[in-house]
């Protein structure tokens, strides 16, 4: 969860530096969001389609590469865990 916490702080300090040079960003947040998503995207399709060459199931690719990499660990519910294995 601390790493959801960094980037949402970082992206804050980012707007803030923004608006103190009066400047605009770049792109709107919906355009700028799913252009980083086709880049998530893009950097897929050759690992994927390297799995396909090899006529390996496409599952592997999924379970193996691309899941883990597009979506991350996501946070679980539940109680917290001990403060010092958060630190990773």
């Amino acid at each position: 969860m601390r790493i959801y916490l960094y980037s949402l702080a970082a992206g804050l300090l980012v707007g803030i530096v923004y608006s103190l040079l009066n400047v605009r960003s770049p792109a709107p947040p919906v355009i700028a969001l799913i252009g980083l998503l086709g880049i998530l995207v893009g950097e897929q399709i050759i690992p994927f389609a390297k799995t396909l060459l090899n006529k390996e199931p496409a599952a592997v690719s999924w379970m193996h590469q691309i899941k883990p990499h597009m979506f991350g660990h996501l946070p679980k519910g539940g109680k917290p865990t001990d403060v010092a294995s958060d630190k990773a």
